[in-house]
């Protein structure tokens, strides 16, 4: 990685990231713990530590979190991180390739918390999955998807403010993917 690409990069609008599990988990415990390393993050978490030191970074450069002074001085070793006091607005692209990287991990945690829901609590073990094919035009397809994000609006808050959510509420991954389906395709 060049120096340059380390460097945290300060993106827009707080939905310019998307929503994702371990980064909803990671940004809870940087709010109760202040500042985590990614081997913290994992132990605490229950997830391995280079998916934890990914969206930390993705979580940096959209300028979420920055990198908290190094105990002990030195280079090397640990990379501690802490939520940023001050965010800053900034119109953002998405880096190259995060799409793919981002669905591909929303996949991931989809997979392990099939292998691992009869571990869950008694009350979590279910999910709201579901898949439909409906036939819209192009801006009743831009009409759904907006329905979806306006349906989670009322939650939003609850990532940056721990005292909103209520006793018992935990990070719940929602992803929605609404795409033409193309002839032929298949």
């Amino acid at each position: 990685m060049t120096e340059e690409e380390d460097q945290p990069r300060v993106h827009g609008p707080r939905d310019a990231l998307p929503e994702h599990e371990v980064r909803s988990a990671l940004l809870a415990l940087l709010d109760e713990a202040g500042t985590v390393t990614a081997t913290q993050a994992a132990a605490r978490l229950g997830y391995s530590s280079g998916l934890c030191s990914f969206h930390l970074r993705q979580l940096a450069r959209y300028g979420r979190i920055e990198e908290a002074p190094r105990g002990g001085g030195g280079r090397g070793g640990a990379r501690p991180w802490r939520l940023r006091t001050a965010p800053e607005a900034a119109e953002h692209e998405e880096p190259e390739g995060f799409g793919e990287l981002a669905r591909g991990l929303e996949d991931e945690s989809y997979q392990r918390w099939l292998a691992s829901r009869d571990a869950a609590p008694e009350e979590w073990r279910r999910d709201e999955a579901f898949s439909e094919v409906v036939y819209l035009t192009p801006e009743e397809m831009t009409a759904v998807a907006e329905a979806v994000r306006s349906a989670l609006e009322p939650y939003r808050s609850r990532e940056a403010d721990s005292g909103a959510r209520p006793v018992g509420a935990r990070p719940v991954a929602v992803v929605s993917r609404v795409f033409p389906l193309l002839p032929g395709a298949g």
